[in-house]
C-alpha cells in the first residue's frame, strides 16, 4: 500500500514543482504560451529602441510568430519552463521605412541569438537573450 500511495504523490510533486519559488513553477501559473503580446521595446547593446506599434508576438508549444515590425514571421519553438529557444525566421519580404528595418533586423536578432530567459509580471513579459539584449512585451488584450 505505501508503494501505491508513492506513485501517486511522485508525479504530483513534480508537476506541482519545487518550494524554493524557482521559475518553472512560476510559468506554469502565468504562462507566455497562446497569449497574443504586443512589443514595447527592445533593448540591444544598451539601447533601448521603441517598438512600431504592429510589433506583435504570440508563442505556443511548438512555434512562434508575429510581427517584426513591418514583416510578418514564423518559427519553430522550444519551450521549457522560463526558456525559450526559437529556430530560424521564416519571414515576408516587405519594404519599410529605415527605421523600422532597423528595429526589425534588431528585434529578429533578439528572438534568434540563443536560448532566451523569460520572466513574466502579470500582463507583462521580459525575454532576454544570452547576450543580455531584451525585449518587453504586454499583453494584446486581457485574460
Amino acid at each position: 500500500m505505501t508503494l501505491a500511495v508513492a506513485a501517486v504523490l511522485v508525479p504530483f510533486t513534480v508537476a506541482c514543482g519545487g518550494e524554493t519559488g524557482d521559475s518553472e513553477a512560476v510559468s506554469v501559473r502565468q504562462p507566455v504560451t497562446g497569449i497574443d503580446w504586443r512589443v514595447d521595446s527592445i533593448t540591444v547593446g544598451g539601447t533601448t529602441r521603441q517598438a512600431p506599434a504592429t510589433a506583435r508576438l504570440r508563442i505556443d508549444d511548438d512555434k512562434a510568430s508575429g510581427n517584426l515590425g513591418c514583416n510578418r514571421f514564423s518559427a519553430r519553438a522550444t519551450v521549457r519552463g522560463d526558456r525559450i529557444t526559437l529556430g530560424d525566421l521564416r519571414t515576408t519580404r516587405m519594404a519599410c521605412g529605415k527605421e523600422r528595418m532597423d528595429f526589425e533586423r534588431a528585434f529578429a536578432r533578439s528572438l534568434t541569438t540563443g536560448t532566451l530567459t523569460a520572466e513574466r509580471d502579470a500582463a507583462k513579459l521580459t525575454l532576454t537573450n544570452g547576450d543580455g539584449d531584451r525585449v518587453q512585451l504586454s499583453r494584446s488584450a486581457p485574460e
